[in-house]
Parts: structure tokens; C-alpha cells; sequence
């Protein structure tokens, strides 16, 4: 049976009951619209065997839709004034709770102490803003076992998240996200739909991680430095932003960009991702 959590009047008197204070440290926009909620779930492809990884579930208004179309959810809450709520509200063994910053934990391991069978493993989470890029980055570089990813975030990021190359929002997280995952804007979501209301507005961002990448750098932690390096001031060519970071001689830079079929004054901005890759391998070999 639904809790009715995901509601304005529902997640006051809620509040009201735990005594509890939303904390802006924490970035805490609880989304209270069953019908945008209901919208998320059918976005990711949750099926009776999928396990479903919830990061911030806050008052589980999400969490209890999520319930049930997942196997099993694992919802990590780093509140831990969050938590006598969310055991109140579920009394089920489908769901595991922990009180850990998801920033500091090892997923992967987390996913395996559960020990239960499951054909797939998903994130869906409505992130906080300030977090939304750590969180994604973590994902993607070290779980091996998430396959896709349903977030809802600013949507500004989510913009820059789903951008190309020579446009004003593509920068290094469009690059690297670009490189792991296949990104789109699913679901715009009004900032009139949580309490408290966010000062924008949000949307919805799957992101299905790429199995088998067709170009590979020779190192990912050289080409994910270069990325960054290169966006490091997004209005100096590329060959002024990488002599910053390398010290490599200026002649030497533009001599690879024009191996590369490259304009020597090209900024980051206008590189595709396999741009970044090939000059990334040429970089490894004289670094």
C-alpha cells in the first residue's frame, strides 16, 4: 500500500510528526508531485529482477514507487535524522537503508554484501545540485556493476550533461560523460513540484553506461586530466591551456594539433570526444 509521503500536504504533516528540519547543508528539495514521480519510474527499465541503488531518498517519496516495480532498493541516506522516518514509513525487507555518504562508499561492495540475485543494477536519485557531478563521476569510474543511471538534477547541468561540441554548454563533464555513457533529457521538472522550492528548475537524465567502448585512450586517468585541463580557461586556445598544465614547448603542442588535422587555435569547446582521445594517446607517448 502507497504511504501517500509524495504529497505537499502529506510531507508537512510528516515533518511535523518527526519533528524534523530540512537542512540546506545537505541540499534537501524534497519532490512531492505523484505524478511527475510516477513519470521517473517508468524512465529506467526496472524490472521484477532489478536492483535499484536510491542516493538520498529523504522522506522516500520516490522510494516507495521505486518499491514496487525493483527486486530490492539500497538507499543511501546520509541524514541520519531521515532514517527513524524512513523506517516508519517502510516496513519491508525489500528495502536496505544505509547511513553512509555515498561520496565516501565503495558501491560495488555494498551491492555484494546485499547478497541477493539480480539482473541488473540501476541508480535512480533525485540529487542534491552541489553533488550531482562528484556523484556521476564516481559511478562511471569506479562501479563496474551500474549499468544505467536515472538522475534528477539542475537543469542547467542536465544541459551540459547531454551537450555537443562548439556549443556554449559543452565542457569537460559533457566530454567524460559523453565517453562512458549514451545521455538524454528525459523529463523536465518544474521547481513548484518540491518543498522547499529550489530557486530553478530541474530535469530528469538517463544515462545508459556504454558496454563496449569502440575508442579507448591508452590511459583514462591521462585523458580525464586532459579533459579537465583543457576547459581550465575555457577562453584561452588549447595549446595556452595545455602548456599550463604540462609545460610542454608551444611549438611542440601545435605541431600535434596539426598531426591531429587540428586548427593550432582551436579552443577545448569545439573537440569531439575522440579529439580528446587521440590527443590524449599522442600526449602519453611523450609525457
Amino acid at each position: 500500500m502507497m504511504s501517500k509521503v509524495g504529497t505537499i500536504s502529506s510531507t508537512k504533516s510528516t515533518l511535523d510528526k518527526h519533528d524534523f528540519y530540512i537542512k540546506k547543508k545537505y541540499g534537501q528539495n524534497f519532490l512531492v508531485d505523484q505524478n511527475i514521480l510516477k513519470k521517473i519510474v517508468q524512465i529506467p527499465s526496472i524490472t521484477e529482477d532489478t536492483l535499484v541503488i536510491e542516493i538520498g531518498p529523504g522522506l522516500g517519496s520516490l522510494t516507495e514507487h521505486l518499491l514496487v516495480k525493483a527486486k530490492h532498493v539500497l538507499a543511501y541516506e546520509i541524514d541520519k535524522d531521515l532514517l527513524p522516518i524512513l523506517k516508519d514509513t517502510f516496513k519491508t525487507n525489500k528495502l536496505t537503508i544505509l547511513n553512509k555518504d555515498f561520496l565516501k562508499c565503495n558501491v560495488d561492495l555494498d551491492i555484494k554484501e546485499l547478497n541477493i540475485d539480480y539482473d541488473q543494477a540501476i541508480v535512480v536519485a533525485n540529487l542534491p545540485f552541489y553533488i550531482t557531478t562528484p556523484i556521476i563521476m564516481k559511478i562511471i569510474e569506479e562501479s563496474s556493476l551500474i549499468k544505467e543511471m536515472v538522475l534528477m538534477t539542475q537543469q542547467e547541468v542536465a544541459e551540459r550533461l547531454t551537450s555537443k561540441p562548439s556549443t556554449k554548454d559543452y565542457n569537460s563533464l559533457s566530454v567524460a560523460i559523453q565517453y562512458k555513457t549514451k545521455a538524454i533529457i528525459a523529463l523536465k521538472v518544474p521547481r513548484s513540484v518540491f518543498i522547499p522550492a529550489p530557486n530553478v528548475d530541474s530535469a530528469i537524465v538517463k544515462l545508459n553506461v556504454i558496454e563496449n567502448i569502440l575508442q579507448k585512450p591508452k590511459s583514462e586517468e591521462l585523458f580525464y586530466e586532459l579533459v579537465r585541463s583543457s576547459f581550465a580557461q575555457r577562453r584561452k586556445t588549447l595549446v595556452n591551456n595545455l602548456y599550463n598544465k604540462y609545460s610542454i614547448e608551444k611549438e611542440i603542442l601545435i605541431n600535434l594539433l596539426i598531426e591531429l588535422d587540428l586548427n593550432p587555435r582551436i579552443r577545448a569547446e569545439n573537440l569531439s570526444v575522440s579529439d580528446f582521445i587521440r590527443l590524449s594517446d599522442i600526449l602519453y607517448r611523450i609525457i
